[in-house]
């Protein structure tokens, strides 16, 4: 689950969607997409503004879009249970698009949605080789985890070997999207490009850009022990 997207190499699918499991009996990562979410019938229409062209839903309402105003790949729900979470079985290397963008947008913890700020920071989890500590910035389509899920994390998704690199940052501000171009091709509205890397938000491609992930920029960094900084938030709160 908790690979970091890097500057320069492009993601794979196994390790960037790989969500963190829980020792917690029954419990399973907010942003893992369930069976029987399925994609929504796109329904998408391209029309020309006194910007350029602009990708839309034929019934669109404001959740279609994020707080940047980019437009977004529809989703299934499943019912939730009696403690308001998700059903279905888990698609373990799926990621529910609008779950994710929740939880990147608020900084909640991807496994169980409560703010993931600690009082010294944000922790990001990354393989033990995925980044080099010495870049000024590493940009992620991972959400945080909170200081309680961060060891089942470092302990259950393989990716991570129990040896996670812990990113903990002070600042984590919106980058872009990762997703699908779409452009006009006689006629019809289709998809023109696949983009290995996120779209910085302002990106010329934005307007026609369906939105899959979203994606933050790690600064003010620090790469720390994870049992040290367990006890440090432990004892802080």
């Amino acid at each position: 689950m908790t690979h970091q997207l890097p500057l320069h190499h492009p993601p794979t699918e196994t390790r960037e969607n790989c969500p963190v499991r829980t020792t917690e009996p029954g419990l399973v990562p907010f942003i893992t997409q369930r069976a029987g979410e399925e994609a929504a019938p796109d329904n998408l229409l391209i029309e020309m503004h006194a910007s350029g062209p602009r990708l839309y839903y034929g019934d669109e309402d404001p959740r279609d879009r994020d707080v940047r105003g980019v437009l977004w790949a529809r989703c299934g729900f499943n019912p939730v249970d009696d403690r308001d979470r998700p059903t279905g079985v888990p698609q373990w290397k799926m990621m529910h698009p609008f779950r994710q963008r929740l939880c990147m947008q608020h900084l909640l913890c991807q496994v169980c949605q409560e703010p993931a700020r600690t009082p010294f920071g944000l922790i990001f989890l990354a393989g033990p080789k995925d980044e080099d500590p010495r870049q000024a910035s590493i940009l992620t389509n991972q959400p945080p985890v909170c200081f309680k899920h961060a060891r089942a994390a470092a302990e259950l998704c393989p990716h991570l070997a129990k040896n996670p690199m812990v990113l903990l940052a002070r600042s984590a501000p919106l980058y872009g999207v990762l997703g699908t171009l779409y452009g006009r091709i006689g006629g019809r509205v289709e998809v023109v490009a696949l983009p290995e890397m996120p779209l910085p938000y302002g990106h010329p491609n934005i307007p026609t850009f369906l939105a899959s992930q979203m994606v933050r920029r790690l600064s003010s960094f620090t790469v720390v022990d994870l049992d040290e900084l367990l006890e440090q938030v432990a004892a802080r709160t």
